[in-house]
């Protein structure tokens, strides 16, 4: 283990005395296009998908040992669902320019930022990890960023591809940890992004691009591990669709989800129940994303939240009638970014490897279909605080 430490260190070290080699203005907090050209005149500007394929190998050059990589990384077939190809340190300047399609206040993207190019009218997106904390104080979601990628690396974790830098995983409290030990990309430590991410221009939302597709565009060629890299992290709108109440077990069919019971405790998301009818109940501090399933009456996909985050604890989109929740009254639309996460080589992929990941509840827009006793047309806005909904169990999702 001393070894693997000091070649992290190691790692990380030569990232930031690389960062060092280039200077910027200092005296424009923002960039505009004139700026730009300026700061790429000493190299290239790459669309997303022509860095993707100039820098990202199957392997990495990180491997040259099969035993650096964690061991459900590969089943030996050639497919590789993490990787690390570090970028050249010196040279001509690799360059990268998107606009953030993410925001970290509903707390479900930690340390973590997805940018969105559109090239002859469509979507490019990449995943950047970063080491800082309220990364949208200072990217903001409709924020346009130039990077400059040198002394970096692209990777892919859970075979999602995204900009990093080598880290190396010792964490011997997770679950089958012996499988995750080794070599993964790991997050660009706060003064590089602060000196090697430039903004250019204002935040802007209105040109931020969502392409609507249907539960069964999203799932579809979910067998395509190499052709859903190309894909992952598109910002995207489903319309008419429904929390319908359930969950997805491990290797078994959706199951409803257990609404909390005071008499029993059954259903708490704060105790043990990781089948509670709420956005994201306790995985008792392992960490891994909760999912609930929506659906448009023909198939069914997933919405994915951190135990984390803020509404985490919030109640599924219900009405109680009968003395029970009722779904799938309130239905409507759902953005947000679309992924393909597979993190165990050793699985058949399958469609709930795609999930939908939204920013908070402001990117649900549901409204009541009339079908209940809410009135049709009132808007689910998801007020609904933990405290009141674990103190009550029989009254309307429009209660104050």
């Amino acid at each position: 283990m001393k070894t693997s430490k000091y070649l992290f260190i190691a790692a990380v070290s030569a990232v930031v005395f690389t960062a060092c080699s280039y200077d910027v203005n200092p005296d424009k907090l923002s960039l505009d296009e004139e700026g730009v050209k300026a700061q790429i005149a000493d190299g290239k500007l790459y669309t997303i998908n022509e860095f993707l394929d100039a820098f990202m190998t199957e392997e990495g050059n990180y491997l040259s040992d099969t035993s650096l990589y964690r061991t459900r990384a590969t089943n030996g077939n050639g497919i590789y669902l993490y990787s690390i190809d570090t970028l050249p340190s010196y040279g001509p300047g690799i360059y990268l320019r998107g606009r953030v399609t993410t925001d970290d206040y509903g707390g479900n993207f930690y340390k973590a930022l997805v940018i969105q190019q559109i090239v002859d009218g469509k979507q490019q997106n990449l995943r950047l990890s970063v080491d800082l904390g309220s990364v949208s104080g200072l990217f903001p979601r409709g924020q346009e960023i130039l990077i400059r990628c040198n002394g970096l690396a692209v990777g892919r974790y859970a075979n999602q591809p995204q900009l990093c830098v080598p880290s190396y995983n010792n964490n011997t409290n997770a679950q089958k940890a012996g499988e995750k030990i080794g070599w993964n990309p790991g997050r660009i430590p706060a003064p590089i992004c602060r000196k090697q991410f430039m903004h250019v221009g204002v935040p802007d939302e209105s040109k931020l691009q969502y392409d609507e597709v249907t539960i069964a565009e999203c799932i579809a060629n979910y067998n395509d591990i190499k052709g859903a890299r190309k894909i992952d992290g598109r910002l995207v709108i489903l319309k008419n669709i429904w929390f319908d109440g359930k969950y997805k077990p491990q290797n078994a069919d959706p199951a409803m989800c257990v609404h909390y019971d005071p008499e029993t405790g059954a259903g708490n998301p704060e105790v043990a129940d990781s089948n509670a009818d709420v956005f994201a109940p306790t995985t008792n501090n392992v960490g891994f994303p909760q999912s609930r399933c929506i659906t448009d009456g023909t198939d069914w996909t997933l919405v994915s939240t951190s135990e984390y985050a803020k509404y985490a604890h919030f109640y599924l989109p219900y009405e109680w009638v009968d003395n029970a929740p009722k779904y799938g009254t309130f239905k409507g639309s759902v953005k947000g970014i679309l992924g393909y996460y597979m993190d165990n080589a050793g699985y058949d992929p399958d469609k709930t490897k795609w999930a939908i990941t939204i920013c908070d509840l402001n990117d649900l827009d549901l409204v009541a279909d009339g079908t209940g006793e809410v009135p049709a047309g009132t808007k689910w806005d998801g007020k609904l605080r933990k405290e009141w909904q674990l103190s009550k169990k029989s009254t309307s999702i429009l209660a104050d």
